[in-house]
């Protein structure tokens, strides 16, 4: 109980920070002010601006932290990350589509579906290579997302060479490559909030065989799990939940490699209450460094992808040497 306390307590105060920082620093007194319905200009942009924002990338780091949780429970591998089988490659190229094509749909709209439908497409076209192929285990479906990975980033590649010209900046594609949380109007951030609650429950749903799974594939079977149809639906479902990320929240490195680390060590390794952990783990990080890119650099901003991959590149490598000591 102690532990829930304390990642709820983090949150928050994640939170209050986060609406406190940026360009124009406020001050908790401000936030609160701004809530009750003060009419100034600043207490307006805080409710309609940044407090959305900062709630937008709390949820986008719980997608992520569920992601990475279901991964590296199908994969049984501490190093899996939610971009393994080809999603970030289709995030990537849909975005691309989305901000280099010009279309008659408002791209507020559009880039977000266009996302995620490059993401879940991705991992569809990875299992079905892998069903083709016959190699339908974890392994064969690692090899064939990193194909898929590299057949998608050409085709980003060529589409933004060829799509852009002097009134089309590659800037915009870059920056959503590198990742970063677009402000929400709150009608959009209670869809996200409904997505969000939708995917814990879609992932809770998995968590006793993912439990069985982590025993190892015979004993899996033993218990009467069918493995291969398991694998299949577990990543179709942590890809949902991965693509929803990436709609909102463009490609945020290691969020999803880290944060089901943290929760183990706090929780343990059982997945119903790891999953939820991870997910407070993933909102908390993915909040602190949403703020630190507001504000660090005003009246720039950093890519929020720099600011996780700058901080997580050196867990990973602690991950890793763990991992080869051990």
């Amino acid at each position: 109980m102690r532990v829930w306390a304390s990642l709820a307590l983090a949150l928050l105060l994640a939170i209050i920070v986060a609406a406190c920082a940026g360009h124009d620093w406020a001050s908790p007194g401000d936030v609160l002010r701004a809530i009750a319905g003060d009419p100034s200009l600043g207490a307006r942009l805080l409710v309609e601006w940044r407090i959305p924002r900062v709630l937008a990338a709390a949820l986008v780091g719980a997608l992520l932290g569920l992601g990475g949780t279901v991964f590296q429970g199908v994969f049984r591998n501490p190093l899996a990350e939610p971009y393994l089988l080809g999603s970030a490659g289709g995030a990537a190229l849909g975005a691309t589509l989305a901000l280099l094509v010009p279309l008659a749909v408002p791209q507020s709209l559009l880039l977000p579906v266009l996302a995620f439908a490059g993401a879940w497409g991705a991992t569809i076209l990875v299992i079905g290579i892998s069903r083709v192929s016959g190699a339908v285990d974890a392994a064969g479906m690692l090899l064939a997302g990193v194909a898929m990975a590299a057949i998608l980033g050409a085709l980003r590649s060529f589409l933004m060479l060829a799509l852009s010209d002097e009134t089309v900046s590659l800037q915009i594609v870059l920056s959503w490559v590198l990742g970063g949380v677009q402000t929400p109007s709150w009608p959009v951030l209670g869809l996200m909030a409904a997505i969000s609650a939708a995917c814990l429950g879609l992932t809770l749903v998995l968590a006793r065989n993912l439990d069985i799974l982590g025993l190892g594939e015979t004993m899996a079977t033993s218990f009467g799990l069918n493995v291969t149809r398991f694998v299949m639906l577990a990543v179709l479902a942590g890809s949902v939940v991965v693509a929803a990320a990436v709609a909102f929240g463009g490609l945020v490195a290691f969020v999803g490699l880290a944060s089901p680390h943290i929760a183990r060590w706090l929780v343990g390794p059982l997945h119903r209450p790891l999953l939820p952990a991870s997910a407070l783990v993933g909102a908390i990080v993915v909040t602190v460094a949403d703020a630190i890119a507001r504000s660090a650099l005003p009246p720039a901003e950093i890519p929020l992808g720099l600011v996780t991959a700058v901080a997580g590149g050196p867990f990973f490598i602690l991950l890793l040497a763990r991992r080869l000591r051990t």
